[in-house]
C-alpha cells in the first residue's frame, strides 16, 4: 500500500512540474508585447514638478526642481543649499528614449539623463547609466502634488 501512494505521489509532483512549464510559440510572443507596450510615458502620470536634493561636493546639497510639461518642455531649477548664490535656472526640451522608461534634457554640462518612475524620477549618470553606491538613493525626486 505504501508503495503504491508513494508511486502516485511522485506521478503527482511530476505531473505538477510538467504541467507548470511556460507555454512556448505565440503565447509568449503576445506575452512579451504586451509587456513592451506598457512604459513610463504612456502608463505613468508623469507630468509636473520634482523635487529634491541631491548630493554635493561642496555644501549641504543642491535642490533640484525638474517640472515636466506635457508637452515635453521642462523648467530645471538648481539652489545650493547653505549658499547665498540664486537658483540657477533652465528650460528647454526633453526627449523619450526608444523604451519610453527614460528622457534626456537639452541641456549641456548638467545631469540630463532622467528614468521616470511612478511619481519619481532618477536622476542618471552623464552617459545615462543608474547611479550606484551608498548614496544611490539620494538622486531621486518625487513628484510634488501641492502645485
Amino acid at each position: 500500500m505504501r508503495k503504491i501512494v508513494y508511486a502516485a505521489s511522485i506521478i503527482a509532483v511530476v505531473l505538477g512540474t510538467v504541467a507548470c512549464k511556460p507555454k512556448s510559440g505565440s503565447q509568449t510572443q503576445e506575452i512579451q508585447a504586451i509587456d513592451t507596450a506598457h512604459n513610463s510615458r504612456n502608463s505613468v502620470n508623469w507630468e509636473g514638478a520634482y523635487k529634491g536634493i541631491i548630493p554635493c561636493a561642496d555644501c549641504n546639497g543642491i535642490f533640484v526642481q525638474l517640472t515636466l510639461n506635457e508637452d515635453e518642455t521642462y523648467q530645471l531649477i538648481y539652489q545650493y543649499v547653505g549658499k547665498k548664490d540664486a537658483p540657477s535656472i533652465y528650460s528647454g526640451k526633453f526627449k523619450w528614449d526608444d523604451t519610453g522608461a527614460n528622457i534626456t534634457l537639452d541641456i549641456k554640462d548638467l545631469p540630463a539623463h532622467y528614468k521616470v518612475g511612478e511619481n519619481k524620477l532618477f536622476q542618471l549618470d552623464m552617459e545615462g547609466n543608474r547611479i550606484t553606491g551608498k548614496l544611490a538613493d539620494k538622486y531621486e525626486l518625487t513628484k510634488n502634488y501641492a502645485e
